[in-house]
This record gives C-alpha cells, structure tokens and sequence, in this order.
C-alpha cells in the first residue's frame, strides 16, 4: 500500500485492535483500492478512505428472552449501519454464537460494495446477535426474534435500513421478526425485511438467489476461458442454504458436485449428488436440521471430521459456509490438484495467503462481494416488487438475477483490465463498486 491507504489501515488498527476480521476485510479493499486513488486524486482530498471504513451508526442493544425452562436468557443485539451514499442500508442479520461487533462491521462493510456492484439502489448495513438458534424449540426462536425486533424497529424502515437473513436467520426467523415489526408498527405489506415468505410479500427465488448467483457468476468466468459448467466436478463447502441451491444449480447447468460439509465434518460422495440425494439433504438440514455426517450413513459414502474438501480433486471450487475456511495449504492443494475456478459463496471465505495463491496461479477467482452477490439483488428485487404491490414469475426474477449476475461479472472483468491487471477479480470488484460509493459520497457534500 502507498503511506496514505496504509495510514488509513493503522488507524484503523489503532481505534479497534480486537476486531481482526474487520481488519482482514479493509486491508484487503484498501491494497486493491491504491491504482484508482493514484488515478483520481479527489479520493484523497475528499477524505473518501477516511470517511469509508467508518460506520455512520452502530447500535447495541440487549435481547432478554425466555427459554423453554421458563428462565430468562440475555443475548446483544447489533445493527452496523456502515454507508447510505447509494441507498438504504442493506445486509442481512446472522444469528451465530460468534457474533461480535467486529465481525458484523467486515461484513457491512463488503456489504457496501457487494450492493454497488449490482447496480441497484442499496447501501451497506450488517447485523445480528450472538443468539445460536441451534438446538432451540420454535417457541423459544420465536420468543427471541420478537424481543430483538422489539429494539431493532426503531432503526429500520423501508427507507431507512432494510435487513435480511444470514448465517442463522432463515425463512422461520424472517416471519417471526416480520410478524413482530408489523404488530409494532401496525405497517403491512413494506419492504423493511427481503427473504419474506411469498405468502406475505416475499419474493420467489430469494432463497435460492445466493447459491444460483454464485454459480451463475463461475459461469461467466468460465465463459472466458471457453468453457462451461457442463461436465465440471465441482467441491463446495456447507450444505445450508447457499451450499443447497449452489449444488442445485450445479445439477441443472451438468456439473458433478461430490463434496458437502457442516462444522463437524465434510462427506465425499464420488457418484456426485443427484436430485434425489439433494432433496434427502434439504429435508436433514431444513427440517430435522440434522448433520452431514448423517448423509454418509445413510448413502453410504466416505465421512471425515479432520481436514476438509479442498483436498479433493475437482475443477471448480464453491466455499460457501464461512469466513476464513479455506487457508493458504488447502489453496495450494486446489491449484496443485488443477482447480480452474473458484467462486465464494460465503463472506470472505478465503484467507489472505489463500487468495495470494490464487492470484498468482493465474485462476479464476471469484470473491465473494462479486460472486455472493445473488441474494442482495433478489432482495433488491423483492423490494422493488413490494414497492408496486406486485410480484414475478420465478422465471422473470430468475432471468432478473442472472442479467444482474452477468453484469457484475462484466463490471469487475472491465475495471480489471482497465487498471492493467485483466481477470484480477478482487481489484474489479473492489475498484468498480467503490468508484460509484466514492463519487456518490462526494456529490452529497462532506458530511454523506
């Protein structure tokens, strides 16, 4: 980094020194960031890096709610409202034991140029608690999504901050917090949460929209080396939500996926997994919320509680259960064993080491601002629909999230090569959704 963006990470430091994912995450923006503040010096002289990586809000709150033993339990609550320059804040809530402060201002802040990349109207905003939902009676969600809303809607609106689901805060959560916010507010029929239900406003696709879009933005890098998903075998990490549809939209484009993992383990399934099998899965994680390693049992397949599947051979790489899961060994062991492309699914799922070795072998690597992009733009679409009291066709969003996934890829492929390092995806995904915040922010005066 040049002193100025270094200068800007030191005080960052210096201000949080325990938040180290946040740390990660600006790190990695501002060293990719240095060829546009070279090109344009207005970024600096308007304080853009300085102004950026700063929250315009955060609020912490506590969440007591009463478990199935009838004892109160005490869990924070969170809202990062990280930049509004473009649009409401937007990002979705995690329910996850490993819920800090810390953690939620990296992922609002990628959240900020993860929404400029699709193009549509949306800002950067994360939350969530350390509430872990596993494990936990319906009655005793239900209990927590009302007394976290019970907080959380003062600071949300339609026009305001938009927030979604995450890592814990599926379908079942989304209703309990929305049916919560409405009988507060006494407001139907708003766009103040995406991932709804379709039978109370939500949008169809909007599940499937992150692992869909992933595998659609794989595709397109693909594209440029004249080739397709057809035939690939392909390894992802996880197997909720965006694991699911990821696999699933593998099997519709003809891809072989033999690998799948939850925080036990991970299982090898060499004969791939069909329909049949994803369907068998969908039902263990979404309905019984069953481990992987219950698959293996009952296909009878290779199971492993050590390592993980990036020791397998495959042509395309899929991480999509968390961050920091793929380390710089195991990134060396997909380019030693000739991956061809790998597309994040989860949040900055790679290490710094890992995405390094990328880089210099020279293979597509899609990031997860980029690539992960597909369940904010249906979200955005979700919101456009509520916003006319109409809905689409599965078909019309599904065309909607692909275009809007083709023209990210187009977006960071053309500034790549317009700041001399053609297919470096990081630096054009980086770069092209932060031109559109920066000069956003210095249109609207110094106080945006």
């Amino acid at each position: 980094m040049d002193s100025y963006s270094e200068s800007v990470y030191n005080k960052v430091v210096e201000k949080d020194p325990g938040q180290k994912v946040f740390h990660q995450a600006v790190l990695e923006v501002l060293e990719t960031l240095e060829p546009a503040i070279q090109k344009f010096p207005k970024y600096k002289e308007n304080a853009i890096l300085e102004r950026i990586v700063e929250p315009e809000r955060i609020i912490q709150f506590r969440v007591p709610w009463l478990g199935k033993d009838g004892k109160i339990q005490v869990n924070r609550g969170y809202r990062v409202q990280f930049n509004s320059a473009i649009g409401p804040y937007k990002g979705g809530l995690r329910f996850h034991p490993t819920v800090t402060q810390g953690m939620l201002k990296f992922l609002g802040f990628e959240q900020i140029f993860k929404n400029s990349l699709t193009g549509l109207p949306m800002g950067g905003g994360k939350g969530g608690s350390d509430f872990d939902p596993k494990g936990k009676t319906d009655a005793e969600v239900e209990s927590f999504c009302h007394n976290f809303m019970l907080e959380l809607y003062r600071h949300i609106g339609q026009f305001i901050d938009i927030p979604a689901g995450d890592i814990g805060v599926g379908g079942r959560e989304i209703g309990y917090l929305y049916g919560a916010f409405r009988k507060l507010t006494n407001d139907h029929g708003t766009c103040v949460l995406t991932g709804k239900g379709p039978l109370y406003g939500g949008s169809l696709v909007r599940p499937e929209a992150t692992g869909y879009g992933t595998v659609y933005f794989v595709e397109e890098m693909l594209k440029t080396q004249k080739q397709d998903m057809k035939g690939k075998t392909v390894c992802v990490s996880g197997s909720g939500n965006v694991a699911q549809f990821a696999t699933e939209k593998c099997i519709d484009l003809g891809a072989n996926v033999i690998a799948l993992s939850d925080s036990s383990g991970w299982i090898h399934d060499p004969d791939g997994i069909d329909r049949e099998k994803l369907a068998w899965i969908k039902e263990l994680k979404n309905v019984r919320r069953g481990r992987i390693k219950e698959y293996a049992e009952h296909f009878n397949v290779s199971y492993s509680s050590d390592g993980s599947p990036w020791s397998l051979k495959c042509d395309v790489a899929l991480p999509c259960a968390t961050q920091n899961e793929v380390d710089g060994a195991e990134a060396k062991a997909l380019v030693d064993n000739d991956v061809l492309a790998v597309g994040e699914g989860a949040n900055m799922p790679c290490v710094p080491e890992a995405i390094e070795i990328f880089l210099e072998s020279k293979i597509l690597y899609g990031p997860g601002k980029a690539a992960n992009a597909g369940g904010v733009s249906v979200s955005g679409l979700e919101m456009a629909q509520n916003s006319m009291r109409y809905f689409w066709t599965r078909e019309e969003v599904d065309n909607r999230l692909h275009e809007i996934m083709r023209n990210i890829h187009a977006s960071a492929y053309k500034t790549s090569e317009m700041f001399g390092d053609k297919g470096n995806y990081v630096l054009g995904a980086n770069i092209a959704g932060f031109l559109k915040v920066a000069d956003a922010m210095i249109e609207q005066g110094y106080t945006a």
